[in-house]
């Protein structure tokens, strides 16, 4: 199911201290500028009444679910209001296999191949690089190298239009976007303007490297 959505636009929006009131409005710019998945993570305010606005806002036309997810029972949480999606900052392989027995995307949080290899096996749909800036572009290309070429490699912490090209270039398949895109209590009209130029720096990336493609 991921894949669908990488491919429309590989930018992942993470709404990090938004509220249910301000969920619908930022959804709807960032729906019309493109996105395609959007991730409300549980250390915001009422983050479940947030995932059931922006779920009855979009519907199917964007993946959206929870992040900073930690345990099998929040899993089970964000599927009761109609999340489809579990991102987590960790690899816990027990709250890895609760998402996928719920029939959730999953998006564990890695550092280390070891990390990496154990939550393919348990079923992980992509693997959440974390933190980007302590892996690096460097890190992606090595591990390109030995996992599997389907794997989507999604570096998150610390991408902006200005470094997204180096991580795309070395083997990314998509990005987390945290403070660069939108922070508690931003203005629609402002997360509008970051959305397009993280949208303007992905379509720079792709033309400069032409090898690669979206997912």
């Amino acid at each position: 199911m991921i894949r669908h959505y990488v491919k429309r636009l590989p930018l992942i929006a993470i709404l990090r201290g938004i509220t249910p009131e301000e969920a619908g409005p930022v959804a709807r710019t960032l729906a019309t500028a493109g996105f395609a998945i959007i991730e409300v993570p549980l250390n915001s305010p009422r983050p479940l009444d947030s995932i059931r606005v922006l779920r009855a806002e979009l519907g199917d036309t964007c993946l959206v679910g929870g992040g900073t997810t930690m345990t099998p029972t929040q899993v089970n949480e964000i599927g009761r209001v109609g999340g489809r999606l579990i991102v987590m900052p960790h690899s816990d392989l027990v709250t890895v296999r609760a998402a996928k027995a719920a029939g959730l995307v999953c998006v564990p949080g890695v550092a280390t191949p070891t990390e990496g290899f154990g939550a393919l096996e348990n079923g992980a749909d992509a693997l959440k690089l974390f933190p980007a800036e302590q892996l690096g572009p460097a890190v992606i290309r090595a591990w390109r190298a030995v996992f599997p070429a389907e794997t989507l490699f999604i570096p998150v912490g610390g991408i902006t239009p200005d470094n997204l090209a180096s991580y795309w270039s070395a083997g990314a398949d998509g990005f987390g976007l945290g403070s660069a895109l939108y922070k508690p209590g931003m203005r629609v009209e402002d997360v509008n303007s970051r959305a397009r130029a993280f949208i303007d720096a992905w379509h720079a990336a792709v033309e400069k490297s032409p090898d690669r493609r979206a997912t």
